[in-house]
This record gives C-alpha cells, sequence and structure tokens, in this order.
C-alpha cells in the first residue's frame, strides 16, 4: 500500500471509528447491551469491508488505471451487495438490535465514504503526467 492510500485510510477509517463509537455509546444509554453489540458489528463490517476495498483498489492501481477503475467498481458492488446480504440476514435476530445495526451500518459507511473522499481531495495527486507526448501536437 503505498503512502497516499495510507493516508486517504486514516482519513477514513479514523472519522468512521469515532461515529461508530458514539454510536456504541448511544445504542449502550438508549437500547442497552444488545442496542450496543448491534452497533458494535455495524462498526467492524463497515470497518472490514472497506478496508478490504481500498487495499484491493490500491493493488490495481498498481497493475494498470483501467485495472484499477474496474476493481474500484466490481468492489463497490460487491459491498454494497454483501451488506445487504447481512442486513437482510440479520434482520430477524434476537442476539443483537438489527435496528441499531442497520442504523450503525449506514452512518459508519457515510462517515467512510465522506472521509475516503475528503482524503482524496487532499491528496495532491497528478492527474496528467507532465512533459508527456500528446499524439498529433508538435513539442515546444
Amino acid at each position: 500500500m503505498q503512502a497516499n492510500d495510507v493516508r486517504v485510510l486514516k482519513g477514513a477509517a479514523v472519522p468512521t471509528l469515532a461515529v461508530g463509537l458514539v454510536a456504541v455509546v448511544l445504542a449502550a444509554i438508549l437500547t442497552g447491551v444488545k442496542g450496543a453489540l448491534g452497533a458494535g458489528i455495524g462498526l467492524v463490517l463497515v470497518a472490514v469491508f472497506f478496508t478490504l476495498g481500498l487495499i484491493v483498489v490500491s493493488w490495481a492501481g498498481r497493475v494498470s488505471p483501467m485495472a484499477m477503475m474496474a476493481a474500484a467498481v466490481v468492489g463497490y458492488v460487491v459491498k454494497v451487495l454483501a451488506i445487504m446480504a447481512m442486513l437482510t440476514a440479520f434482520e430477524g435476530t434476537t442476539a443483537f438490535n438489527s435496528r441499531v445495526f442497520a442504523l450503525s451500518v449506514i452512518a459508519c459507511t457515510l462517515t467512510w465514504t465522506i472521509g475516503e473522499m475528503r482524503g482524496f481531495m487532499k491528496l495532491k495527486l497528478l492527474y496528467v503526467e507532465p512533459g508527456a507526448e500528446v499524439p498529433g501536437r508538435s513539442p515546444r
């Protein structure tokens, strides 16, 4: 994983952890242990899924820009489908509060996405290659 990717990971993971911990505390106060457990499981689920996704996209970026884009799109679809499957699978559980679990997943997902976008916007990445020759243009 490159240094830029680590900065993006930290920029997304730290706020997500903060929001997830607040969700766990609020759930414990408002709904008890089962709510706190649901919020904690939601936090872990989002953190693991999105960290793995960022690692895969980072690896694919070293292969080629097209592989990176494909990994990002496929990874996004897989994450959304997997999280929907988890929400559906745990819908009727009594081991933890499934409503708090779902709300925690939504809050942590939104926080991660915003943190990741902010992290990418703060990077000083070139979007063109300096000194690259453009086909059809004469060098100056």
